[in-house]
């Protein structure tokens, strides 16, 4: 291409001034080029104290380790495994917030926002680029960062539903390496077992809100005689790819954004990529539209299926953290719950294995001390394990605490009996 505004890697992040607050494209859409440019700028002692502010990012992240200190500092809004480490050990941080509101820090100027790096498609005939598999909150990035960088790639598909043009970026940078993939991961016979205790929760016509992994893999597959499923989340990844080219997810019952598949961003395999790349039937948006609680709640039979680290006997669910250590972040968990809540029909559902996979009880007396609590106990509704399902929606702090001792692991459930009788006193009786 012969635009001027075409450069190097280097040249382009030449421009960022030390101390500037950077967004990063995130999860498959990681800019790596530019990642790798900074850090050839930082080995020449030619920056300093850059923070870095994105969702969960795949790949390499040395802008979160220890080489780069007080040269690069992560803050990011979602913490994965290639930061987890450095964010426990203060190398990098973590900043709390509902993804939702992650286009508003950039908007408000809560974070003055230096550069957004960010990877885009090629442009089509009229000059419109997209951000492909990752929207997140990066329109907003483009809109307000004082300088924009973008990185074409041909390996970026083409999505709709948030396109900018060519004209909004500063500098571009020609890259070519494939996209950051996942691999479909295989549910055991527990997951299987909470996949079909969920499946039965949701009805014909629901709209779906799931994450990728084991657990959603296994709903998944445990929905193939549903009919008139909708899907506006987040993300979606292979596990429901099926689900959507054998028509059962083809969003008919949904008020908005009918007929269509939304999200924000997606981890998955390259036929997913291939899958969305010039598709009209899939929409990737903003978070702060995907997010809005107003239009979740807009479409009837909205169901939210969310993961959590532990829930206590009173409903409240810790779904970011294992004590004091950040083991991911907020999310969009709670802009679900509440979102799926207000819905016509709704259902909002907390799917868990009863323990770890080191025999640590999920469902606890009290959450581990200094644990966060993502979802207030006053917005817990449906709580999924392999043991059975159960509705906290208008029930007291006794009555969540006998429901949930009966979906426990059958061996912790004298443990917490004593628990919650030394907490309510003589009066409670859960009937183990």
């Amino acid at each position: 291409m012969s635009d001027c505004r075409f450069v190097t890697a280097d040249e382009a992040v030449s421009h960022i001034p030390s101390h500037s607050h950077i967004h990063l494209s995130s999860v498959a859409s990681v800019p790596h080029c530019l990642i790798d440019a900074l850090c050839r700028r930082a080995d020449a002692s030619d920056v300093c104290d850059l923070h870095f502010h994105h969702f969960h990012t795949e790949g390499p992240a040395p802008y979160s380790e220890q080489r780069y200190e007080g040269i690069f500092f992560d803050q990011g809004f979602f913490v994965g495994t290639n930061v987890r480490a450095n964010v426990n050990a203060g190398y990098a941080d973590y900043l709390p917030v509902h993804l939702s509101e992650t286009p508003r820090l950039y908007a408000s100027g809560a974070i003055k926002l230096g550069a957004a790096l960010v990877s885009i498609s090629l442009p089509d005939k009229n000059g419109m680029v997209s951000l492909g598999t990752s929207v997140d909150c990066s329109p907003a990035a483009i809109r307000n960062a004082g300088l924009v960088i973008g990185v074409i790639n041909p390996n970026v598909p083409f999505s709709y539903g948030e396109l900018f043009p060519l004209d909004a970026i500063d500098y571009l940078v020609e890259d070519d390496r494939p996209l950051d993939t996942a691999a479909f991961v295989e549910p055991n016979a527990l997951e299987m077992q909470i996949g079909l205790i969920c499946a039965g929760l949701v009805d014909d016509g629901a709209c779906l809100q799931m994450g990728i992994g084991a657990l959603p893999n296994a709903l998944a597959s445990q929905l193939g005689q549903h009919r008139n499923l909708g899907l506006h989340t987040e993300m979606f990844a292979d596990g429901l790819l099926h689900l959507i080219k054998a028509g059962i997810i083809n969003g008919e019952n949904k008020n908005v954004d009918r007929g269509k598949v939304t999200a924000s961003f997606l981890l998955g395999s390259q036929e997913v990529y291939s899958f969305i790349d010039h598709n009209p039937g899939v929409q990737m948006r903003d978070i702060e539209y995907v997010n809005d609680i107003r239009v979740i709640s807009s479409n009837p039979k909205a169901t939210a299926i969310n993961s959590a680290i532990e829930v206590d006997l009173t409903g409240q669910i810790c779904a970011d953290s294992i004590g004091t250590r950040i083991f991911s972040g907020t999310g969009g968990q709670l802009d679900f719950v509440r979102g799926a809540s207000m819905s016509k029909g709704g259902k909002s559902i907390t799917a868990l294995a009863s323990r770890t996979s080191k025999g640590v009880g999920k469902i606890v007396p009290v959450i581990n001390s200094g644990g966060g609590v993502v979802t207030p106990r006053a917005d817990a509704h449906w709580i999924v394990t392999e043991y059975g399902a159960v509705d906290l929606y208008g029930r007291s702090l006794q009555e969540r605490a006998r429901l949930l001792i009966s979906i426990a692991h059958p061996d912790d459930r004298e443990a917490l009996d004593r628990a919650a009788f030394g907490r309510f006193g003589p009066h409670f009786h859960s009937g183990f």
